[in-house]
């Protein structure tokens, strides 16, 4: 397979947004080595013997993406940024069906982010989910700045980009979303000394 040239997925999610189905078929083997990449991290930080496979994430994500009528992404950035939310619900939606038939098993998951954590710490996925979701209630810019850095792998800049923002505003809400989900999951979780 070849490396796509700069541009080549934003020029395709633009066709397909246009409605050109064929643009879809020449978009997933561009996408796909990232999606893969993006599921594993997704997977590593969960429990060893966890039932889902990167591949089937990245399937799931996909036909879901997909399946969306009105899906409208403008860039590449963009695009990967919806797949780590689907991504993020898909885990978060196995995990309330295991914890349902285990009755409180619950599915932990090792908090790395890319540059902010100094030593991994074991958080269950759901606890997570749900101080996510209250952080989102307070700013839901915030919510998405923290989902689209811890769970996208995105960069300061990126999400700049995606949430079309100054740099210096995803910095500080970044400061401020790490302070109070260290608070809700009982501090320790993000690193204080990570990227401002």
């Amino acid at each position: 397979m070849s490396v796509p040239e700069p541009g080549d997925v934003t020029r395709l999610l633009h066709s397909w947004n246009s409605g050109d189905k064929a643009a879809l078929e020449q978009l997933m083997p561009l996408v796909y080595r990232e999606l893969n990449r993006l599921a594993a991290a997704y997977l590593r930080r969960e429990r060893p013997n966890h039932t889902l496979q990167p591949t089937d994430l990245v399937h799931e994500a996909y036909l879901r993406m997909v399946s969306q009528t009105t899906a409208e992404y403008e860039n590449r950035t963009h695009f990967f940024a919806v797949a780590a939310n689907l991504m993020r619900q898909i885990l978060v939606n196995h995990a309330v069906r295991r914890r349902a038939a285990k009755r409180g098993g619950g599915n932990q998951v090792t908090l790395v982010e890319t540059a902010g954590l100094v030593q991994p710490r074991a958080v269950d996925l759901l606890a997570l989910d749900e101080a996510l979701e209250k952080l989102s209630g307070l700013d839901v810019r915030q919510g998405r700045i923290v989902e689209l850095r811890f769970f996208g792998g995105l960069t300061e800049e990126q999400i700049a980009s995606v949430l079309d923002v100054a740099v210096v505003t995803v910095k500080r809400d970044w400061r401020t979303a790490r302070a109070l989900l260290n608070h809700m999951l009982g501090g320790g979780v993000l690193d204080s000394g990570g990227p401002s």
